[in-house]
């Protein structure tokens, strides 16, 4: 399974327009592709930041959706007063726990490692030793590992069902981000927290 996303960092007081504008045009828009499993937006109301991820069966279909999602991206750039920037990710691992509901956040852990040919290792890792870890969590629905084979470059997304249970795994959540670090073998760039407010992407589970 692969995923592209688009990041943006726009007003954030059209994130509900943009959000409508994901959801009702966009999410229909995407599922009737070829290979496409759906969609899903991450935001930041107060930042204004907003992370639109699209699931696809395999590298073939994510490749040729290319031109026809660049329309989409487009205009909700235009909505959001920004410039998307683009990444394509190998979705390496993806456990489902319980569904998320309309109060469900995210944290998202970015990192950049020094050596891409070793990234087979580092997710056996992740899957056998951290995953059962992060599965414990207070509050815990899911969990996926995106990864860049030719960067090294990866990201890690946790859902939990509020911002509540979210603060309450706190300590033991920092721990095991810590560990994350060091099994992957690279270097944490960035940690940040946004509501799941699209929740249809449909991938598979992996675990």
């Amino acid at each position: 399974m692969y995923a592209r996303t688009a990041t943006l960092r726009g007003d954030p007081r059209r994130v509900d327009q943009a959000i409508a504008y994901v959801r009702d045009e966009w999410l229909p828009a995407a599922t009737d592709l070829d290979g496409c499993t759906g969609l899903s937006m991450l935001v930041g109301r107060r930042t204004g930041r907003c992370i639109v991820t699209s699931g696809w069966a395999d590298e073939q279909a994510m490749l040729a959706s290319a031109e026809s999602m660049r329309p989409d991206r487009a205009r909700l750039g235009t909505l959001l007063g920004a410039v998307p920037v683009v990444a394509q990710w190998k979705i390496a691992v993806l456990h489902r726990a319980q569904p998320t509901g309309p109060d469900a956040v995210c944290r998202l852990v970015w990192s950049a490692r020094p050596d891409p040919s070793a990234l087979d290792d580092d997710i056996a890792t992740f899957r056998m030793a951290l995953l059962p870890r992060i599965e414990e969590l207070t509050g815990f629905c899911s969990a996926s590992l995106l990864v860049d084979r030719v960067s090294g470059n990866t990201v890690l997304a946790v859902a939990y069902a509020d911002r509540e249970a979210m603060l309450v795994a706190g300590q033991r959540a920092d721990a095991v981000r810590e560990q994350y670090a060091r099994a992957m073998g690279g270097r944490i760039t960035e940690v940040t927290d946004l509501d799941l407010v699209v929740a249809h992407l449909r991938v598979p589970e992996t675990v």
